[in-house]
């Protein structure tokens, strides 16, 4: 009996000594070595703690409400930059990012060919379509699924819209959807607009815009007979053109069954 009462002692013990120990690294995690902001630091040669930005860095939040919120509250606006900022496409030809390509009415300054509109079909394909879908209406599988359904570029809105605001979106984001600036190049940028109008027109395409040529083949021809005729007289029904459809098997040609 007392050496029961020892051993449930003694594991009693263990266990309080055991969980004050794991109370101590808690604490240590808590606590542990960090510097505070404009610290002095050794480490680094200007002996400051605190690093400069990446170029190009943009703030997220700042303030009181970013420093208890873990960066959650105190959002700061984006400024776009105040002049154009120029560079080069893969071609090194001058491209607009900004400035000028965020000025109202701003058309795409790329020459529109078959070699660009690929281009931005595939870049679409890989970051457009999951929300949007490959034909633009909104429906795509990540909308299906749950997020929030983009609107349709088929609308009349957005039909009429600049292209400079398809860029600006993708440049800065819009609503739900988050800034794609960092993972599409300025030229891609310009390449899925392409496509976006390519996309528009083929589900809006104005029959004014459209050729003699390619409205004389949108224009159904009805051939008068593809079946050699009968001499002498033709039952009605008996003529079939190519445009109506062949006999059932069991029927006849008057449209009765046959026996």
């Amino acid at each position: 009996m007392r050496v029961r009462i020892l051993r449930n002692a003694t594991l009693c013990a263990l266990a309080t000594l055991a969980l004050t120990g794991c109370e101590r690294g808690m604490h240590e995690m808590y606590d542990q070595p960090k510097y505070k902001p404009l610290t002095s630091s050794p480490l680094w040669p200007d002996g400051n703690s605190s690093r400069p930005q990446v170029p190009g860095t943009q703030p997220y939040s700042a303030g009181a409400l970013a420093g208890v919120s873990s960066g959650r509250m105190g959002r700061v606006a984006l400024v776009p930059p105040a002049g154009p900022v120029t560079g080069v496409d893969a071609n090194g030809n001058p491209l607009a990012r900004a400035g000028a390509a965020a000025s109202p009415g701003q058309s795409n300054p790329l020459p529109i060919t078959l070699k660009l509109l690929e281009r931005g079909r595939q870049r679409f394909d890989v970051y457009c379509a999951p929300c949007h879908s490959r034909a633009g209406d909104g429906d795509g599988m990540i909308a299906r699924r749950g997020f929030p359904h983009p609107p349709s570029y088929h609308t009349a809105a957005l039909r009429n819209a600049p292209d400079n605001h398809f860029y600006k979106v993708i440049t800065n984001g819009y609503g739900v959807m988050y800034s794609y600036a960092d993972r599409v190049s300025p030229h891609d940028r310009w390449a899925i607009v392409a496509y976006i109008r390519a996309l528009q027109l083929s589900q809006h395409a104005p029959k004014s815009d459209l050729s003699v040529a390619d409205l004389a083949r949108l224009t159904p021809i009805r051939p008068t007979a593809t079946f050699p005729r009968k001499r002498g007289k033709e039952k009605p029904g008996g003529a079939q053109s190519a445009l109506s459809p062949p006999p059932l098997a069991g029927e006849g040609r008057g449209g009765g069954k046959s026996r």
